[in-house]
């Protein structure tokens, strides 16, 4: 199974006797679960089913859930309104009798607001009626759960091909380090003679076998070896964790700690500059790791 990301968009439009919707479902990174629902008026009851459903596929984000719905041209009788219609009558006799206005047309009249109504059919069976509907919008939402989990999906296709990358990177920079002649006591005990040659004008006057007990101390001092085992491992760590079958983007998240913590210590114990440039650009490469791992869920 490939990561998931956690940025994602779906939408999808169903329809079902004298309704049409729409859902439209967006999901973007968060330390955790955030649902939040629009529901139209009448339909708030959706609610707990919803959220059922989005939390199947959903783990870790924030996810964004909003329903639109239209009721279609309804196919009841079309009638009159009684009792509005003289209320409007009534209402225009008594204007045209105040102002001595034109009487009202009946186009006019008729396109009043309550004037014209549809009569329902008769239907005992409201309730069955109700059932499938929403039957049929759950079923909806389903299906757009299933693109959604596609786009999050495919994005976290691409996003584990630069997080392999980067760990390739990492890898090759941790060889770099262990390799670096730098590290050598000899290369060790050679800069700590240009040092004290800068300092003592007589360097007659060094006393070689204190100047190899320096050497050896300063380079046990800054032994880079327990972390470049910790580097290498956490590599393999991370590989692991993006094959994994299960959501790991906490997990990322604190192993990118510790990479960090790793290059840190790299940095401060160097006492050459070629080792330098390599540990920063393992800190770079590992702020960007951790850029990639915050859209993971």
């Amino acid at each position: 199974m490939p990561l998931v990301s956690m940025t994602g968009f779906a939408r999808s439009e169903g329809e079902h006797l004298d309704l049409k919707w729409a859902w439209e479902l967006k999901t973007v990174n968060g330390r955790s679960q955030d649902v939040r629902l629009r529901l139209p008026s009448g339909f708030e009851s959706l609610d707990p089913d919803v959220r059922t459903e989005i939390g199947r596929v959903v783990k870790r984000g924030n996810c964004q859930v909003g329903l639109q719905v239209t009721r279609q041209q309804q196919s009841g009788e079309l009638r009159v309104n009684e009792e509005a219609l003289e209320r409007v009558l009534a209402a225009v006799d008594q204007i045209s009798a105040r102002v001595g206005g034109a009487a009202a047309t009946p186009d006019g009249i008729l396109a009043l607001k309550g004037v014209l109504e549809i009569a329902e059919p008769e239907n005992g069976d409201d309730e069955n009626a109700n059932a499938e509907r929403r039957q049929a919008i759950m079923g909806s939402l389903k299906s757009t759960l299933t693109e959604l989990h596609r786009s999050r999906c495919a994005e976290g296709a691409r996003l584990a091909d630069v997080l392999v990358e980067q760990l390739n990177t990492i890898e090759s920079l941790t060889q770099a380090a262990r390799d670096c002649p730098a590290r050598q006591p000899d290369a060790i005990k050679a800069r700590l003679r240009e040092q004290l040659e800068r300092i003592v004008s007589n360097s007659s006057s060094f006393d070689e076998d204190r100047l190899h007990q320096e050497a050896v101390m300063l380079a046990a001092k800054a032994d880079i070896q327990e972390e470049l085992d910790r580097l290498f491992a956490h590599v393999e760590s991370a590989r692991e964790m993006i094959a994994a079958d299960e959501p790991v983007g906490r997990r990322l998240d604190f192993l990118t700690q510790e990479f960090n913590r790793e290059a840190n210590t790299l940095c401060s114990k160097s006492n050459d500059k070629e080792l330098t440039k390599i540990g920063l650009e393992l800190k770079t490469t590992i702020d960007q790791v951790r850029e990639q791992v915050q859209n993971i869920e």
